[in-house]
């Protein structure tokens, strides 16, 4: 009965693997990354402009890059951050849902216009972007270049 019974444990920690989950106070290196602990986190879901990267309202060039790393700096703050890892980030690694308490940080960035949602979570964080963009809030106050297209320009 005892190895029917670890069999079973087995069986079921193989067919429901666990996520890695990621705790600790955060270091924002970009609009969209994290590290914690050493390890480099990327938010699933979402793009936001590389800190170097400017925007345009009107004539006037802007640092929207930077401006996106310092909003998911504010978001994080001080605070502890839970990140539960979620699926791929599209360059090999693993992309993860960050929150803090019970804000979602992706859907917070696209939600403030310093994210845009993208991949198969895109209907997710939808809402959040359509309402960014109507109130002209962060990157769409003004023109930019897609983050995914800016930085393959960079690569040419």
């Amino acid at each position: 009965m005892v190895c029917r019974a670890v069999l079973v444990a087995v069986v079921a920690l193989l067919a429901f693997p666990a996520h890695a989950e990621i705790v600790g106070k955060a270091r924002v290196i970009d609009g969209d990354t994290l590290e914690i602990a050493g390890q480099r986190i990327r938010l699933h879901g979402i793009d936001a402009p590389e800190s170097d990267q400017t925007c345009w309202a009107g004539a006037t060039e802007w640092a929207c890059g930077r401006e996106a790393t310092f909003a998911l700096a504010y978001e994080t703050g001080m605070h502890w951050v839970t990140c539960r890892e979620k699926g791929g980030d599209g360059d090999g690694g693993a992309a993860y849902v960050c929150t803090v308490g019970n804000r979602d940080l992706g859907a917070r960035m696209v939600g403030a216009g310093w994210a845009l949602a993208v991949g198969g979570v895109a209907a997710a964080y939808a809402g959040e972007e359509t309402a960014a963009r109507a109130a002209r809030k962060g990157l769409w106050r003004g023109e930019f270049v897609l983050p995914w297209e800016w930085r393959k320009a960079r690569t040419r």
